[in-house]
């Protein structure tokens, strides 16, 4: 297995720059694993899909204002940073760009000018503590409890328009604060949908993952089993945990929404070690590759995905490579709209 083989060519027209309105009218390519069938849907009509009994399990991480406009104390020009994860206490782990102006020792100020802000005489001091693999910083920051006035949304590199409505990059259903990227595959939920959906008689459940650097940083490594996981705090309650467990027990589908969801449902399974899933608390770091044996996972909604990323990965391993590479060139082939703001593609 090789990096290059989740590699793909894609026009850069069809990545999505603005989302679909309303939400649930994007596209559902509707892929099944046991015959190789591939239907065409909008995604309001995934109810269809969706059995009395079943479980729709959720990430309800919320994206956090991670991007802070900055400058380098002593003439060192503005910086661009991007929280990551918070470490204790001020310090948080960051990318810094330009990199060159983050060397250990670099302070930094924050303020409410140089992020054009509407708040009024606000300012954090930080200190580049540390140097991590990768480009990460660790920074301390004078006041963490400012920086979420301070900040701005991230969206993905990718991703170029300006975004009108900044809860368009947030899931209906978003409620507890820690990402520095959306979990996308739940963007095209709106609560109209979830209404019907329970109404149908199926179980909506939430786990929290907040969404790190891999979501958007491609594997470079040539053996992506050399690829170093970033790791992610999340939450398995025991309540959710006793409900996964029971439908499975039962033989009701746990149908996840988004690869950070099975990411933590499976690395949950894995920490219990028996049928009996217990609850999760900390950080996963579940790398899930072709040949991994999913456990919880019984079907998958995700979005298109960027070329040799992990999430990329994921889905091949629940999908199949034939079936994923088939799917992605009739994406292609039919102008699907691809990423973050893209469609979505539900796996039976």
């Amino acid at each position: 297995m090789k990096t290059s083989d989740f590699d793909y060519f894609l026009p850069l027209e069809f990545i999505a720059q603005t989302p679909i309105e309303p939400r649930d009218h994007s596209r559902l390519m509707v892929l099944k694993r046991s015959n190789g069938l591939i239907k065409h849907h909008k995604f309001f009509e995934v109810v269809s899909y969706l059995r009395t009994g079943d479980i729709l399990l959720f990430n309800d991480s919320r994206v956090i204002p991670a991007r802070l406009y900055s400058r380098a104390v002593d003439g060192g020009g503005r910086v661009e940073i991007l929280l990551l994860r918070w470490v204790d206490n001020n310090v948080w782990e960051a990318l810094v760009r330009p990199g060159k102006r983050a060397k250990a020792g670099t302070r930094i100020e924050i303020s409410s000018d140089s992020a054009t802000s509407n708040e009024q005489d606000l300012k954090v001091l930080a200190e580049v503590i540390g140097l991590k693999p990768g480009g990460i910083r660790v920074i301390s920051f004078s006041d963490k409890t400012q920086l979420s006035k301070l900040g701005k949304i991230p969206l993905p590199p990718y991703i170029h328009a300006p975004l009108s409505c900044p809860e368009r990059y947030q899931t209906v259903y978003a409620n507890v604060a820690g990402s520095v990227a959306a979990p996308t595959a739940g963007l095209h939920f709106t609560q109209e949908l979830l209404s019907q959906i329970k109404a149908k008689g199926i179980h909506c459940l939430f786990v929290t993952l907040h969404v790190g650097l891999d979501t958007f940083r491609p594997v470079r490594e040539d053996d992506p089993l050399e690829h170093p996981i970033y790791k992610e705090y999340g939450v398995l309650s025991q309540e959710v945990a006793s409900q996964l467990s029971q439908a499975k027990a039962e033989g009701r589908r746990i149908i996840c929404v988004g690869t950070t969801t099975v990411r933590i449902v499976e690395h949950a399974a894995q920490v219990s070690g028996s049928l009996q899933l217990q609850p999760f608390e900390g950080w996963a770091n579940l790398f899930i590759l072709p040949g991994y044996q999913f456990r919880i996972v019984d079907a998958l909604i995700t979005n298109f995905h960027l070329p040799k990323s992990t999430l990329l990965m994921l889905a091949t391993a629940f999908a199949g490579r034939d079936l994923i590479s088939q799917a992605y060139r009739e994406a292609i082939a039919r102008q699907y709209r691809f990423y973050s703001f893209g469609d979505a593609m539900l796996i039976v």
